[in-house]
């Protein structure tokens, strides 16, 4: 033991007493041993009271505590009459330290890499404050941990606190210099349960030097309060310098949430402590009557439940406000019918009663696999905002009703217009194509790269492609759509769309990227510049889909012959040319090789020549290889052969007059032999 530096046995489930051959411990440099017993080892042991589980208090009920106030790594400091205790221990690789029976904590771990001796547990503002001059003293210094760190609050008087965690970035900077680019990210526990969940100050406070206040109710049960600060591993570690990261806290105060004992003794602790159980007793009575109310406890449909847990930013309706608007589903104000239920309409009425058309989405289905996806499609869409995406108002989950309020669609869905059988259905002319295709473009850079959380949406086709009354095109349904997690660079999943759609190496291996959704672009906008559906088309016995024409088409240099007679020579060549480039160049076999939605958008805006990628060969949309023509062989078979699902649109035509055929199908697992297993 004559070399040992480091000894950290904290958190552990130790027994017995500290062996003899430890005498020398004094020797070593850091030492944590905080929590390493059991609360039940015999009292009787010399084993100090915070080296057992839960940090147990020793003090007398007369010595008990009701706040607490922390400056964290600075001097003590008076801000509005409140008192912050002096927290200067510069240790911390595997350190004990605490004053009196007030507070504690443990630090635990070095800094990986950054060349220096001694760490700095404690570091100084290298930013320039942006806060209050009353508060600035309790963030010109902060405490840092490379991996752990812990308060502990000891001998409080049981009851409920009010925990306030005061942070500012201190170390980063914002300018233009590399300073500027790290990312502390941490968790934050409080009595073990998680309230903060990779936690940037910087983002939270809206740049560096910038105070924040966090404010958590905390319960003490056992006279100690436990604020644990946790590095999992996530930000930068090595900028602006090697070694700055994990953890950093200003300031803690705790206050308690009740009247503070005015005397002293059993009685006045008895007295405290009957009205502390009375008072969780009627709070524990109410919470259950709410939630009672609220369908928590019995009564309400699980989906109910799930979509309460989900941070809706949209309406809940009830059954009754949706049956007066519709008239009880009467058939007079019914624009569609789909597999999954009706579509109607109405003006929207009371608080909102601007005279607003809305459509409501009356889902048939209650099955296990339609609940998913009803959940799924609110969970995403209720925090989507862009001008190409439906507007979500709210839903409603009553009885066996499960109900989607969606913003009106005057001219209904893509499908219909272009392949319905109506002879009166609208003409869409060339400039109306053009922004229908970009519309739909923007709508999926959004998804993909723009808003705050990613998505992919796994079904985009015509019939889920919405127009208002200036046909501005609105993607819609996103009951299968899948978030992009970060770092990951795929998602592997059961395969779920409709066929004609789907990528060839989603299609045949559930391999889901965001080139998914290009791919399908592609084929929408070859539907939407010839008019043709690519699953129904076929000029003769040999080619399968509209997308094997347009193949043939570019390789006799005969592109043109793919737009819509309907349009005779009112279009722009040039625009047309680009249009159907961009959309072979997005159906490419190869999802490496397909251009990003942002890129498409460059494209068809005129930002970017089409002709810069297309005169790369590996942009080339045509492949005369084996291998491609295994996909198309593989992918482009009947529908006997290949499972898939197909959710119908907000709008779907009642009559019958969509000619484009979409059957529900149910989800495969696809062998590595290239055969499909229904699951």
């Amino acid at each position: 033991m004559e070399k040992l530096k480091i000894l950290d046995l904290s958190y552990n489930g130790l027994s017995g007493e500290i062996p003899e051959s430890f005498a020398q411990l004094d020797k070593v440099d850091f030492i944590n041993l905080v929590e390493s017993y059991s609360s039940s080892v015999n009292t009787q042991t010399k084993i100090n009271s915070c080296l057992k589980k839960n940090f147990l208090c020793t003090a007398s009920p007369s010595q008990y505590r009701y706040s607490l106030n922390i400056n964290c790594g600075g001097n003590e400091a008076n801000v509005s009459g409140n008192i912050y205790e002096a927290d200067r221990e510069q240790k911390g690789a595997a350190m004990l330290y605490y004053t009196s029976q007030d507070w504690a904590l443990s630090s635990t771990g070095n800094f990986m890499d950054n060349d220096i001796d001694s760490d700095p547990y404690i570091v100084a503002n290298t930013s320039r404050l942006n806060v209050s001059a009353l508060n600035s003293k309790l963030y010109t210094t902060a405490r840092v941990s490379p991996l752990a760190l812990t308060y502990y609050g000891l001998c409080l008087i049981n009851g409920n606190y009010t925990v306030k965690l005061h942070f500012a970035e201190i170390i980063f900077i914002n300018d233009r210099s590399l300073n500027s680019l790290g990312r502390r990210v941490f968790d934050v526990y409080i009595q073990g349960n998680l309230v903060l969940k990779d936690f940037d100050i910087r983002r939270e406070a809206g740049g560096t030097g910038k105070s924040i206040e966090k404010t958590f109710n905390a319960s003490v049960t056992q006279h100690t309060l436990k604020i644990h600060f946790y590095w999992a591993g996530k930000g930068t570690t090595g900028i602006p310098t090697r070694g700055v990261y994990g953890p950093l806290v200003s300031a803690i105060s705790v206050n308690p949430n009740f009247k503070p004992p005015s005397g002293e003794g059993k009685r006045t602790y008895l007295i405290l402590a009957i009205i502390i159980v009375a008072g969780v007793l009627v709070v524990v009575l109410l919470v259950l009557v709410l939630l009672r109310r609220m369908g928590w406890l019995g009564g309400k449909d699980p989906v109910y439940k799930e979509l309460r847990g989900i941070d809706l930013q949209t309406g809940l309706f009830t059954l009754r406000q949706i049956k007066a608007a519709t008239k009880n589903f009467d058939a007079l104000n019914k624009i569609g019918e789909g597999g999954f239920g009706c579509v109607y309409k109405k003006k929207m009425q009371g608080q909102q009663s601007d005279g607003t058309m809305i459509a409501v989405k009356q889902l048939s289905s209650k099955s296990k696999q339609g609940n998913r996806e009803f959940v799924n499609e609110m969970g995403l869409i209720s925090g989507l905002q862009h001008p190409n995406l439906v507007k979500l108002y709210g839903c409603c989950v009553e009885g066996n009703q499960l109900i989607l309020i969606y913003e009106y669609m005057e001219n209904n869905c893509l499908s219909r217009i272009l392949f319905g059988r109506d002879p009166n259905k609208t003409k869409l002319d060339w400039p109306t194509r053009k922004k229908i295709c970009l519309g739909i473009a923007k709508a999926l850079a959004y998804l993909h790269e723009e808003s705050r959380i990613k998505i992919i949406h796994r079904d985009v086709k015509a019939s889920n492609v919405l127009l208002d009354k200036d046909f501005n095109a609105k993607v819609s349904d996103f009951g299968l759509a899948k978030l992009i997690e970060d770092e990951k660079t795929h998602i592997s999943t059961r395969v779920a769309g409709t066929i004609g759609y789907m990528a060839p190496e989603y299609a045949m291996r559930g391999y889901l990227t965001d080139k998914a959704d290009v791919y399908s672009f592609g084929v929408v906008a070859l539907e939407t510049v010839s008019g043709k559906s690519n699953t129904n088309f076929r000029p003769n016995e040999d080619f399968v889909y509209l997308l094997d024409w347009a193949y043939v088409l570019q390789e006799r240099g005969s592109l043109l012959e793919l737009v819509d007679p309907n349009l005779g020579s009112e279009y722009l060549t040039e625009e047309a040319m680009v249009v159907l480039n961009v959309a072979l160049l997005c159906t490419n076999a190869s999802p490496t090789l397909r251009p990003t939605m942002s890129q498409v958008v460059s494209m068809l805006e005129g930002w970017t020549d089409i002709q810069d990628l297309l005169s790369d060969p590996g942009y080339s949309a045509i492949s005369s290889s084996s291998k491609h023509k295994s996909i198309r062989s593989h992918f482009w078979q009947t529908p006997s052969g290949t499972h898939s699902i197909s959710i119908p649109s907000i709008y779907t035509d009642s009559s019958g007059s969509h000619v484009e055929t979409e059957k529900n199908y149910h989800p495969v697992t696809v062998n590595s032999d290239g055969s499909d297993k229904s699951n």
